[in-house]
């Protein structure tokens, strides 16, 4: 067989609301978040051609200790039961350590193209549980669109799709620290606050019509990152200020995205930054998240099954 040749899209995603409830007995934190995709992607070529012994070969990320793109790949070829040459060429667009999930978008995409290059078929649920084991975030990238995640963020409820929107992602290069933002509001989550906020979550998520939009706002991890880096409050006061509804951080940051009705006012917000920093983004649904798959995969995929099959799909 020759080589199979793809290039598929690695969507960013926000957090329209972040939610941190308690710290559970398993050491990780208990969430209550909105995901939801973004036209912002990496682009990731995809060569594939079986062989006696398995080669990854990732070329275009940054020297990482724990390369998701090379994990989820050994993972699905394990679990296809296939040894293969496979070489992965990264075009990196979603900034690093900004709280967009690049590196789980990415990871997520090799576990939707493989199976395809391959020619055996993982139904989603086995695709999910690859996906929980490379990061919390890997999963939601499975679905795209609007998803409500809970636990650590991997036990996921689609929603229907928000109206499309558009925004801009502020991403200063500051780099903001997970670990130190866990542990600094672990302090403050006290079971009162805890009740509000269930309460509050619930309402946001639920509310009905266009303004279930602009509702999802609440990050608690604004409160100890913004003290540690008072620049990116200062991005959020000045998206608001220029009509953003909602700005918020995204995961525990550092980038800043802000939503707008107007597209004048999204505008000059744009030129009110360095160009280097800033990023026009607008929602992407779960059928435009879908549809953009297809279109990559159309010379190996077949009909609108989900995830992606390959036309001879053993």
């Amino acid at each position: 067989m020759t080589d199979l040749a793809v290039r598929v899209p690695a969507y960013a995603k926000l957090n329209l609301g972040l939610r941190v409830l308690y710290r559970r007995p398993d050491g990780y934190h208990e969430l209550r978040t909105a995901f939801q995709t973004i036209s912002l992607a990496d682009r990731i070529d995809i060569s594939f051609a079986p062989a006696g012994a398995t080669e990854i070969i990732v070329e275009g990320t940054p020297e990482i200790a724990d390369n998701l793109v090379e994990r989820a790949c050994q993972l699905v070829l394990d679990a296809l039961k296939t040894r293969a040459n496979v070489h992965f060429r990264l075009k990196k667009n979603i900034p690093m350590g900004a709280g967009l999930g690049g590196g789980s978008s990415d990871a997520a995409a090799v576990l939707l193209a493989l199976p395809v290059l391959a020619r055996k078929p993982l139904a989603i649920n086995r695709l999910a549980a690859l996906a929980a084991q490379l990061g919390s975030d890997v999963p939601f990238f499975l679905y795209g669109g609007s998803a409500l995640g809970l636990g650590r963020g991997e036990e996921l409820y689609p929603l229907p799709d928000r109206p499309s929107a558009r925004g801009l992602l502020v991403v200063p290069g500051i780099h903001s620290s997970t670990a130190e933002a866990y542990r600094d509001l672990s302090p403050t989550l006290t079971s009162i606050r805890l009740q509000n906020k269930l309460v509050i979550f619930q309402q946001e998520v639920w509310r009905g019509g266009a303004e279930r939009v602009f509702a999802m706002d609440e990050n608690d991890f604004e409160e100890v990152v913004f003290p540690r880096h008072p620049e990116l409050k200062r991005i959020k006061q000045r998206l608001v200020r220029f009509g953003a509804k909602p700005a918020a951080m995204t995961g525990s940051g550092s980038a800043i995205f802000g939503i707008f009705a107007d597209a004048g006012r999204l505008d000059r917000a744009r030129k009110s930054f360095p160009e280097s920093t800033v990023f026009p983004i607008s929602f992407l649904s779960r059928a435009q998240y879908r549809s953009a798959w297809r279109r990559a995969l159309h010379l190996h995929a077949v009909g609108t099954l989900w995830p992606p099959r390959s036309q001879s799909a053993r």
